[in-house]
């Protein structure tokens, strides 16, 4: 049993090596940079996505109102109460001055 020990213990066990330091493998201030300015532009592209979403569908909500009032033949008579239910104020199609 103790020739088994011996041999074990004489047999060095086989490490890894690496050419680079573990120390040297951080992306460090360089990799924080471009990661921080891919996070800016991915933002900024949202939010300009957004704006151009939103002012497609107002104007294709302007454009319905338009062809509604052409086959009527004159404005709608429900838009300042659909403006006053959208907004949840009453005074929406008041047009006087108030004191």
């Amino acid at each position: 049993m103790t020739s088994i020990a011996a041999l074990l213990a004489a047999t060095p066990s086989p490490s890894p090596t690496s050419a680079v330091p573990d120390v040297e493998v951080t992306p460090g201030v360089a990799g924080f940079i471009a990661i921080a300015v891919v996070a800016v532009v991915t933002i900024l592209l949202l939010v300009d996505m957004t704006r151009r979403i939103r002012r497609t569908r107002y104007r294709a909500e302007i454009r319905e109102r338009f062809e509604a009032e052409a086959r009527n033949g004159g404005p709608l008579t429900d838009e300042p109460a659909r403006r006053a239910d959208e907004d949840g104020r009453a005074d929406v199609g008041d047009d006087t001055e108030r004191g």
